[in-house]
């Protein structure tokens, strides 16, 4: 009897020592997933809101001869206007396919968001000329800060050749 009870002990005490798997990460990412989906949205209808990102964000400057390392988000909020004011976009990967992100030092997940998509780019006819479309991959990252706010955007694809292409009058 003192060996059953004796097992019976070590097995809740074995039970008791069960560490908890913790699940912020996953957590996170399903989160800021949501905000990346609202943001790819509100781009591509022209009405995004900049209230999903954070006061000190940043955007990796990284087309061709950039000045600087980054831009502000008031400095990405007069790109966009520009842009939209210029061209039409439409994303064909629907629904895009997010990806978790890791820490770039402990290459842990920590609730960032990647994903790739394929993107419709249009410069719509005007009186003398007529509409051009180019397509354009792109790879983009979405960091956040603590309340899910967008802290850090980087996009990645050939922008200087697709914007080559639709301002030439060919």
């Amino acid at each position: 009897m003192r060996i059953l009870f004796f097992y019976l002990c070590f097995a809740f005490l074995l039970m008791g020592c069960k560490t908890e798997v913790d699940n912020s990460a996953n957590e996170a990412f399903e989160a800021n997933s949501k905000t990346v989906l609202a943001n790819l949205d509100g781009f591509q209808n022209e009405n995004l809101d900049y209230s999903m990102y954070a006061k000190e964000f940043s955007m990796l400057e990284n087309t061709f001869g950039a000045e600087k390392e980054s831009i502000t988000l008031d400095e990405m909020i007069a790109n966009d206007m520009q842009m939209w004011e210029t061209f039409d976009f439409k994303m064909l990967t629907d629904p895009p396919v997010l990806l978790p992100g890791v820490n770039q030092n402990t290459k842990m997940p920590d609730g960032s968001v990647r994903h790739y998509s394929t993107w419709e780019v249009t410069r719509p006819a005007t009186d003398s000329t007529e509409a051009k479309t180019g397509v354009i991959n792109l790879y983009e990252s979405f960091d956040f800060d603590a309340e899910g706010k967008i802290l850090t955007q980087q996009v990645y694809g050939d922008f200087t050749g697709l914007m080559m292409s639709l301002s030439s009058n060919n």
